[in-house]
């Protein structure tokens, strides 16, 4: 099974319910303005781009986890690929942290 599946789903309903921000421009945008409560980077992104959002969300509090690659986070969100997303909803990204990460 693909251990990234429950995570694809939230990623599928947070879409739906408009609290999916994606794009490098966009999510680091949400970012500054502390509208981001999880950080999703792909693991195919640039050193550069992982670089730079770790340094941003470690800098304005934001946790962040990499995961899945560019084609498998833009299929997620129904949208092309993806280095980025950020989760607009606290509820939805603790759950999808726990689901990453079930010993945090």
């Amino acid at each position: 099974m693909n251990k990234n599946k429950p995570v694809i789903g939230l990623l599928g309903i947070a879409m739906k319910a408009g609290k999916v921000v994606s794009g490098e421009e966009g999510t680091l945008k949400s970012i500054k303005g502390g509208k981001v409560y999880l950080t999703l980077i792909a693991g195919d992104s640039s050193e550069n781009t992982k670089k730079k959002f770790a340094d941003k969300c470690n800098y304005r509090g934001v946790p962040y986890r990499t995961i899945m690659t560019k084609g498998q986070l833009g299929d997620a969100i129904g949208k092309e690929t993806r280095a980025v997303v950020g989760i607009l909803d606290p509820n939805l990204a603790k759950r999808m942290i726990e689901l990453i990460d079930p010993s945090h």
